[in-house]
Formats: structure tokens, sequence, C-alpha cells
């Protein structure tokens, strides 16, 4: 007979979220690099009688393996080499620093501090931050081969030799990823429109979101790490123009949700199959079996699939009349410069890299005065643990902690069972796989996938076998301590700072999208720049309210009660570009005083939440013309003035 578990058992959903496993593909390439760059070195080095010298590469190659993450050929450069170079820096300091105690905890303190702070410009600066400090560590914490430029040497060569690697088949692939790229956000628009028109909104929400997300990679991937002008090549071209051409059939998508008709089966089968000419490259006449439009909507939806279609097909593309819809880049000094600027005069920064650098500071102190094996562990933790584009820090500390114990069960039985020697490199041939293949799944399998990888190269360098693995917990659960206290429960974020004043701008800015998407003499760059700023924004706001939702109370409680807000604000959007689609093909255009009414009325819900701890219901009497195209959005408007929080 079955027992249901009393409810003081049951876990609470903070905890079941944190623990879910996510669903991602394996990179099966990424894999087998995986396994050849860290397995190499140790083959090296046994074959010319210098182990410790292949597991310092292997180390190096670790590195490689984390960052090794992008799909296009030229952004792997960017993802690899620029953190291997930070990294040799962060080693070589280390080791200069190694042994002379409160001169070591003051570099790798003030080391923390700037890896904090450049960590927020973006991805790769995040990485190079992350391996600046980590191999700093590394080298304050172990005593490394000489001269000094021996141990960078050999770890950034294991972490070009994945680079290497993953480059190797760039001239028989090169473009292929963009393409991919390009194809995949086409095939989503082709769902969204299959969902479009029925009564199905959470699926059709889901779809318009994962459009948000496919046409966010795809512009990063084709515009916004390039250091040249996109007309030099004519690949990128063709492809930023064909991603431009489907825009106009995304913004037509939710005019077609509203308007409740499902649409008939042959346009997203026409989008497939333009996504399909992309993938290939294919280019000529292409037949599309084109329902004839008989309302507003329909016309809308043909006209634009019909100019993607010739935008697609077209022979030739002229680079001079291509926008990127994301404001064409700067050239590459002045980003750098702007971007160094915005790290010294940002308080976000600061704040960061204040609060890693105290934790730093503290487990370096600790070390100092208490002696601990392996003291190094502790402020490595720290550095995974704190890190802030990787997730809720409550949530990785907890995760942190499970992974090891279940990392340090697999160490276990290599370090007990595994002789040393050539039996090293077929264990990891066998370990170093399962990193790229379960860091997709959550940080807490990443970490349980490089625990032991870590522990057998320490192994390779120390030769301390089964002693390592309590002074790892040991270490580890330290570590996750001092992130929890000194860098999450003593630094508490205020929620308007992390999450309310972000939903207020993105509130205000859809306030002046509405002002301007009906304008006559408006531009339709400036508005579809505004419109792709506004959805990018509220992904990376509900990215935020992810992350909320897996810390325990009041947090966690608080974002499930605004999680609702977010969702009515990116339907307020949907509802401005529906009627801006409807007026654009013979619907009558909106009185001033009605853009007015909502304008104001959103620009009031933005102050609100700008300035509230908790949601409160307000009630609004938004009125207007019947059969007015702005009705929806004023009944969208409505809804989210009615949201309420529970106090």
């Amino acid at each position: 007979m079955s027992r249901e578990f009393p409810i003081g058992l049951t876990p609470p959903d903070w905890l079941v979220r944190n623990l879910r496993p996510q669903q991602a593909p394996v990179n099966k390439a990424a894999v087998v690099r995986a396994a050849i760059a860290m397995a190499l070195p140790l083959a090296i080095g046994l074959t010319t009688g210098y182990p410790a010298y292949g597991a310092l590469a292997s180390m190096g190659a670790l590195s490689g393996v984390i960052g090794d993450t992008a799909d296009a050929y030229r952004m792997r450069i960017l993802n690899i080499a620029v953190p291997q170079f930070f990294g040799a820096v962060g080693v070589t300091l280390g080791a200069l620093v190694y042994g002379h105690g409160w001169y070591a905890v003051t570099v790798v303190t003030g080391i923390a501090l700037l890896s904090g702070m450049i960590s927020t410009i973006g991805a790769v600066a995040s990485v190079s931050g992350l391996l600046l400090l980590l191999n700093c560590v590394v080298g304050a914490g172990l005593p490394l081969p000489r001269p000094w430029w021996l141990a960078p040497a050999l770890m950034t060569g294991g972490g070009l030799l994945v680079l290497l690697l993953a480059l190797l088949a760039w001239p028989l692939r090169s473009g292929v990823p963009e393409r991919s790229a390009v194809a995949a956000a086409y095939r989503t628009v082709g769902t969204l429109l299959a969902v479009s028109g029925r009564d199905h909104i959470e699926e059709y929400d889901e779809a318009r979101r994962a459009v948000t997300q496919s046409l966010n990679q795809s512009y990063d991937l084709i515009l916004a790490r390039r250091a040249r002008h996109h007309g030099r090549s004519p690949e990128l071209t063709r492809l930023l123009a064909q991603l431009n051409a489907i825009i106009p059939v995304v913004e037509a998508a939710p005019a077609a949700h509203l308007a409740a008709r499902p649409l008939p089966p042959e346009i997203p089968a026409a989008v497939h199959h333009l996504a399909q000419a992309v993938e290939t490259g294919h280019t000529g006449p292409t037949a599309l079996h084109l329902p004839v439009p008989t309302t507003e909507t329909a016309r809308a939806v043909d006209h634009a699939l019909r100019h993607t279609a010739e935008v697609v097909t077209a022979p030739d593309v002229d680079p001079r009349g291509i926008d990127d819809r994301l404001g064409r880049p700067a050239a590459l000094g002045i980003r750098t410069a702007r971007a160094a600027r915005n790290v010294v005069l940002s308080a976000n920064s600061w704040r960061y890299g204040l609060r890693l650098a105290v934790c730093i500071g503290i487990a370096q102190a600790l070390v100092s005065l208490i002696p601990v094996p392996r003291s190094y562990w502790v402020a490595l933790t720290i550095t995974f643990v704190l890190k802030p584009d990787f997730g809720s820090v409550f949530s990785r500390a907890l995760l942190r902690a499970l992974g090891t114990v279940a990392g340090l069960v697999i160490a276990a039985v290599v370090l007990a069972e595994v002789p040393m020697g050539w039996w090293d490199v077929l264990a990891m041939l066998l370990l170093a796989p399962l990193i790229p293949a379960l860091t997709p799944r959550g940080y807490g399998y990443q970490t349980a996938a490089i625990t032991p990888v870590i522990l057998l190269l320490s192994d390779i360098l120390n030769h301390q076998g089964t002693a390592l693995l309590l002074p790892r917990l040991t270490d580890s659960l330290l570590g996750c301590a001092i992130a929890l206290t000194a860098g999450y429960l003593l630094w508490p974020e205020s929620w308007r700072t992390r999450v309310g004043d972000r939903l207020a701008d993105a509130v205000a800015d859809t306030a002046r999208y509405v002002e301007t998407a009906f304008t006559a003499d408006g531009d339709p760059a400036e508005r579809a720049r505004m419109r792709r700023r506004l959805y990018r924004d509220l992904s990376v706001i509900r990215t935020e309210f992810q992350r909320a939702l897996t810390e325990p109370p009041p947090t966690g409680r608080r974002a499930a009660a605004w999680w609702p807000l977010v969702v009515a604000v990116e339907r307020i959007v949907d509802a401005t570009t529906a009627a801006r689609v409807r007026v654009r093909h013979g619907a009558a255009r909106p009185s001033a005083a009605e853009i007015t009414q909502v304008v104001l009325q959103l620009r009031e819900l933005s102050e609100g939440v700008r300035d509230a701890e908790t949601l409160t219901p307000v009630r609004t009497d938004l009125t207007g013309p019947a059969g007015s195209v702005l009705e929806p959005l004023r009944q969208e408007v409505a809804a989210a003035r009615s949201i309420a929080s529970p106090h």
C-alpha cells in the first residue's frame, strides 16, 4: 500500500527547481575534443618522463573545455584564446607571491576585485575574469615548476590545444554554424505561426519566447562580436539580410494571433521551406503555395512572407542597404574604451567586484591563519560560486556542495582503483567527456563532472591518492559557507535594484514604443530596433526572475508574485506590434488621444513598479472607440495594472 509524504516532508518549490536537470542536447564534437585535449597532454608527459608537466597542460585544457561553448568558429577564437591570455597572467602573478603570506593575500584579493569588475562586461570578459582569478589562486596555492614562465606556458598550451581541435573543421564548415542559426530562427518563426490564432495561450507564449531567444542568438552570432564591417563578408551580408527579412513576419504573428483565427497550414510550411533554403544556401526561384489573403491580418502575413522569400532567394545582396536591426556597432577600439569606462564608472561592477574581493580576502586570510590542506580549493570554490552571470549565488552554493559530494564518490573509485601511469590516461579519456556532456544539465552536474578530473590531476602532481578526498570536501563546503555569508547574506541586493528597476525600465521603454509605433513619419528601422531591444531586455528580465525563483523565501516568493507582470508586459508589446501591423495594412489609425491615454497608464505603471516592494492592484478605466486597433492593447494594459501580489 502506497503512502503519501506528510506535508512537512514535501520539498519546497525552490529546492525542486534547483535540483531539476535542464534539458539540452549533447554536443558530440565538444565531447570528443574534451577527451583528446585532456588525455593527450598526459600521454605526452608520461612519454617524455614529465607527468607533472602533462598534468599542468591538462589543467589548461580544462579551462579551454569549459569555454568551448561557441558555435561560430571565429567566436571560438575569442571564447578560448582571450581567456587563456588572462589565465596566463593570473598564474604568473599568483606564482610570484607563492609562499609570501600576507603579500599573497593582498595580491589575490586585488585580482579578485579586478576579476569581478571585468566580469560584468560580457560573456568573453566574464570567462576571462574567471580564469584570471582561478589561475592566480592556483599559482598562489601550489608549488609550480620553475622557471616562472613554464607553468603559464604549459597551461596556455593546453587551452590552445582545445582551440586547435575546435578549429580543425573550419576550412570545411566555414559559415555553417551561422547559416544553421539563421535557419533555426526561421523554423521557430514557422512554429510560432503554426500556433498563432489558436486557443492555446501558453503554447503561443512559449513559441514567441523561443523566437526571441533564437533571434538573439542569431544576431549575436553574426554581429555582436564582429571587429570588421559586415559588408566585407558576402556570406555574413546575405545572412544578415535574411535575418532582417524574417522580422516583418515575426511582427505580423501577434496580429494573426489576436485575430483568433488559425493561419492556413501552407503559411508555416512556407517558412520551414525558406529555412531549408537558408541552411543549404539555395538561391533562385522558390515556389510558395500561399492562399489568397482576405483580411488585413492575412495581408500582413502574406506581404511579409513574400518579401522574405525574395530576400532568401536573391542571388546578390547589396551591403549598403543592410541595417543590422541592433544599431551598427562602433569600431573595436571605441567599444573597448567604452567597456573600460563603464566598468570603472558602473556601480554594478564595483558592487560585484567588492563582493568577490571580500569573500576571496576572507578565504585567503583564513587559510593563512589556519593550516588547511590544499587551501587554494576554498578560493576556487568561491570564484565559481560568485559569478554574476552564472545564476543565483544561493543556488550555485547549494549545487556546488551537492555536486562536489557526487564527484567525490567517482573520484574515490578512480583514486583507489586506478594505478598511476598510463591508466591515468585511460581514466581521463573516460572522465573528461563528462564535462561538456553534463554541463548543459546544470551547475551541480558540471561540478560532479569536474571534481574527479581535478582530483586526478592533483594526484599526478602531489601523489596523495585518496587523502585528497576529505580536504576537497572540507574546503568546498568552507568556500560555499563563505560565499553564502559574506557574498550573499551580508550583501542583500535590493529587490528593486536587481529586478524591479529592470522591469520598470522595460515598462517605460514599452510606453515609448507605443508612443512612436503609430507615427506616420517615424523611422521603420528605428521602430524595429526598439522592438528588438524590448524583447531582448524582457528576455534578460525573465532569466533573472527564473534565477530568483530558485532562491528560498522571501526572494523566491516575491519573484513568483511578480512573475505575472513580466508576462503581461510581454503581451503589451505584442499587442502594440499587432496594432501597428494592422494599421499598416488598412486599419484605421488610432487618435492621438487614444495613444496618450495608454502611454500615461504605462508610465504610471512604470513608476509604481520602481517604487513598490510588493505589487498592489490598480483599477484603471481605459476606454476608446469601438473597433479600434488599440482595444486589445487597452485590455492588456488594464490586465497589467490589475495584477496584485500577496503581502
